[in-house]
């Protein structure tokens, strides 16, 4: 397959409008989000008004109608300035993506168009006993009549504190199977252990869903009782690269603070920057910034096409994450004492950057997946040589 990984005249204008507007309404507050750790609704909501939030969201359902390239230019745009409202945006995607790809035709008319108006979704998938692994989950449902009722408790769920909608993994009699719940539906409670609290991607205390005879219609099912796992799966690819945009994001914000420090900066009668170290060391930094945006926007032209991405999704979100943690330290390295200032935005950086190699899937997760294809692809193919 040839691809094309410049942006459209039209993509390039997105970007600028998404930049000013996040320079204008998102930096001035990003300091008191993180020390606040409060979902930031009233810029969810303004972004909504915008249609920045239904950028993926079919014209017939209200949204805009485009893709995830264009999503990526979103994600990277906001995540430099404030990857709490990032990771915000990340949620509301997961539910779009899991009702617009297997939601039955109630659900999508019902839920798709109330994102447009500020709709907020959360994906509950995480159990204390279980982590990252959802193939067997505590969390049930069971078909009583014409509804299912669920029961479990679903940990560390991202944007809970706010979210309208939950889409929820639950164990049936085939499988591990989607479904989604209002938050307002009888049966569904909520806890705040001490752990909610975390350093970075502080969008708000990560609760805990508790589910206690809720009951839901049937067709709030989504896609085919049993096929939790895959389903879940192929959105989690989405939401990874929309992941690695926003450490991009985290990773451009620190090169550029730490580069105009060192053009400002003077030592030993020299601009910092001048000196050879240093240089080279932007220059690795500035070629891995080049060579994270390709991976995503190459899972990107991928998923806009239809196109499996577990990969390619995989493979950005392991190497922008861990490329934004190399840019915070880096940059706090070469401010010297100002980098690691409380005043300087690198402790910031930092902590968001080292969430997101935890969040969304961890490295080693990720890095098994891979390794699993990887594997797959070799196996029983004999060396050439001897």
């Amino acid at each position: 397959m040839s691809m094309e990984f410049a942006l459209t005249p039209e993509q390039e204008l997105l970007r600028e409008e998404i930049r000013e507007w996040a320079r204008r309404e998102v930096q001035p507050v990003a300091d008191e989000l993180d020390a606040q750790g409060v979902y930031p609704l009233e810029i969810i909501q303004d972004a909504a008004a915008r249609g920045y939030t239904t950028l993926a969201v079919p014209r017939e359902h209200g949204g805009m109608g485009l893709g995830m390239t264009e999503v990526c230019i979103l994600m990277e745009e906001v995540g430099a300035y404030s990857p709490i409202v990032g990771v915000s945006l990340i949620t509301i995607l997961q539910g779009q993506t899991m009702i617009r790809l297997f939601g039955s035709e109630r659900t999508k008319t019902s839920f798709l168009p109330r994102f447009r108006q500020g709709f907020i979704s959360s994906y509950a998938l995480t159990e204390g006993r279980h982590g990252s692994d959802i193939r067997s989950l505590d969390t049930k449902a069971q078909r009583v009549g014409d509804t299912w009722v669920i029961n479990g408790r679903k940990a560390f769920v991202t944007s809970s504190s706010a979210a309208d909608l939950f889409v929820i993994l639950a164990e049936t009699d085939a499988g591990v199977s989607v479904f989604l719940s209002e938050r307002d539906r009888p049966g569904v409670s909520f806890a705040t252990p001490e752990r909610s609290e975390t350093i970075g991607l502080r969008n708000g205390p990560h609760m805990d869903v508790c589910l206690s005879n809720c009951s839901v219609p049937l067709d709030y099912l989504c896609g085919r009782e049993g096929a939790g796992v895959r389903q879940a799966v192929e959105v989690l690819d989405v939401s990874r690269t929309g992941a690695a945009a926003i450490s991009l994001g985290i990773a451009q914000a620190a090169f550029e603070s730490a580069m105009r420090w060192v053009m400002h900066r003077k030592a030993f009668d020299r601009m910092i920057f001048d000196f050879q170290g240093i240089q080279w060391k932007f220059v690795d930094i500035r070629t891995e910034l080049a060579a994270a945006r390709m991976l995503i926007h190459q899972a990107a032209w991928l998923l806009d096409r239809g196109h499996p991405a577990i990969e390619e999704a995989s493979r950005a979100k392991i190497y922008a994450s861990e490329l934004a943690t190399r840019a915070a330290l880096f940059g706090m390295q070469v401010c010297g004492a100002n980098g690691i200032s409380v005043s300087a935005p690198f402790g910031r950086y930092l902590r968001d950057a080292k969430a997101y190699e935890v969040a969304g899937g961890s490295s080693e997760i990720l890095r098994n997946t891979i390794g699993k294809r990887v594997r797959k692809e070799y196996e029983g193919r004999a060396p050439e040589w001897h």
